[in-house]
């Protein structure tokens, strides 16, 4: 049985290419740019750049394959499990063996601490982006914008800023669209070697966070428009 909560009616946003670029059409009849490009195109890739030159860009693009596969099928266990409210067992496959173990850590560490209105949500914030978030639901009673994400290593709060705007955009078209107040979320975390890692944002960082989101949001904007 599912375990989500349909407190919401979430509609499905098509995506379209345009002019090469991936944007979602949506509903208000608008063409808009993810939230993923946005913060991509608009991110100090100094350390990602000498990283791809220290290792070559064959070994780099093993990474980061390798990496999002093991990502996906981790993401896949725990959607399923959110969408069927049975637990799957792994294949046989090495890496699925292995996401299957770091989807158990999330679920061990968050399941019980969520309530959930809506998994894989389309969000937009009129004429301006739109994306797609793991969960959205409560926190230990309090709404908020909930994401899965793996990772080689453990990450320092440092080095992850972009999850904590992908946290506070989605919230920001939520509350545009629902009437809500999120101002809070959540990045359930499990590295290769199962070490699991949650990064919190609290209500009371929000205006800060808002307002680097809205940063980038204009950088983007003033650079590809």
């Amino acid at each position: 049985m599912t375990l989500i909560i349909n407190k919401y009616d979430y509609k499905e946003i098509k995506k379209k290419s345009v002019d090469g670029r991936r944007l979602y059409a949506c509903p208000d009849g608008n063409s808009v740019a993810s939230v993923t490009t946005i913060l991509d195109a608009t991110k100090d890739k100094t350390h990602l750049i000498a990283w791809r030159k220290r290792v070559g860009d064959i070994k780099a693009k093993e990474i980061t394959t390798e990496a999002a596969g093991v990502g996906t099928r981790m993401h896949k266990y725990l959607e399923d499990y959110v969408e069927s409210g049975e637990w799957a067992k792994p294949g046989s496959n090495p890496y699925a063996k292995q996401a299957h173990n770091m989807a158990s850590q999330i679920k061990e560490n968050v399941m019980s601490d969520i309530e959930i209105w809506g998994s894989e949500v389309q969000l937009y914030h009129p004429k301006i982006y739109a994306g797609t978030t793991d969960l959205v639901g409560t926190y230990k009673g309090q709404p908020a914008i909930m994401d899965f994400k793996q990772t080689n290593k453990p990450k320092k709060k440092e080095w992850v800023e972009d999850y904590y705007l992908q946290l506070t955009a989605y919230a920001l078209a939520h509350n545009e669209l629902y009437g809500t107040d999120i101002k809070e979320g959540h990045v359930f975390m499990c590295s290769r070697d199962l070490q699991y890692q949650q990064f919190d944002l609290w209500p009371d960082e929000f205006p800060n966070w808002e307002s680097k989101w809205w940063d980038r949001v204009y950088q983007y904007y003033d650079k590809h428009y």
